[in-house]
């Protein structure tokens, strides 16, 4: 089949994106947007809704997981998004597992969840793993669609290193400058991935993780997060659709391009 007529047939990467209160969603979503804008809303029947119901979905009983989110300036995407269910309500997590469950066995492709994100905030009290998570990870069928673990402001375990190195006696300048790194080497050796790939816990743990800091920042970095996308998806051609999202990112484009160069026309096309 020609490129350009798969692209039309799938027509646009679908996400959803999951979160703790406060997780920094919107924010993530506008970085891989390359944009500052609010979503425009749909509902399921197509029709654009009032943006109202972002404030709405904050409270309970309001949210519907089935509105998309598409970002203007970036229309390749569609989001949909879920509230999190750390409060443990039964409700919540059935919401999800049903709409995963029903978005997998979509037959048109371009009406399934083509990637899932769980983001976990690690600037609350709550920094590992509660029953909201151990639930999703061990009950939740995702079937073939690829789960990825984001750890969002990533940077407030910085603070916590910066007090470590200094106490051992390091400068401060030179603490300020170590403390991302070691943040990052101690995170990775710690309790919260050991459980996150923990067989004997997690019976159905993401295909990999991404620590996000800084996303606030004008100069934020979500490239770890797009990479690790694309290296989840088993179909090739959802991942070139998903690379050629990538507008501002050329060097993962011509990356792509050069590994897959079948795909090089969905790449290029606007």
């Amino acid at each position: 089949m020609d490129p350009s007529e798969i692209k039309k047939k799938i027509d646009r990467f679908r996400i959803l994106i999951i979160g703790r209160a406060n997780a920094g969603k919107t924010t993530i979503l506008q970085r891989v947007c390359n944009t500052k804008e609010n979503p425009d809303i749909y509902n399921s029947a197509g029709e654009k809704i009032d943006a109202a119901v972002l404030i709405a979905s904050r409270e309970r009983g309001e949210h519907n997981i089935e509105n998309e989110m598409v970002f203007p300036k970036n229309p390749g995407f569609i989001f949909h998004d879920s509230r999190g269910f750390e409060s443990g309500g039964e409700s919540e997590y059935d919401e999800v597992n049903k709409f995963i469950a029903d978005r997998s066995k979509e037959g048109n492709m371009k009406d399934r969840i083509h990637t899932i994100w769980y983001c976990i905030p690690m600037d609350q009290a709550s920094r590992c793993f509660t029953e909201a998570e151990t639930k999703f990870f061990s009950r939740c069928d995702t079937g073939s669609i690829p789960v990825i673990m984001i750890f969002t402001k990533f940077d407030a375990l910085y603070a916590t290193e910066f007090t470590r190195l200094t106490e051992s006696r390091m400068s401060r300048k030179d603490a300020k400058q170590l403390a991302p790194k070691h943040a990052k080497e101690t995170f990775e050796n710690g309790p919260q991935v050991k459980f996150l790939y923990d067989p004997k816990t997690i019976r159905r743990p993401p295909k990999c993780h991404v620590c996000l800091p800084n996303m606030n920042k004008d100069d934020a970095d979500c490239g770890p997060l797009i990479e690790r996308t694309a290296e989840t998806l088993d179909n090739g051609v959802l991942q070139q659709l998903f690379v050629s999202t990538q507008r501002t990112n050329l060097e993962l484009c011509m990356k792509y391009a050069v590994e897959e160069p079948e795909y090089l026309p969905i790449i290029c096309l606007p």
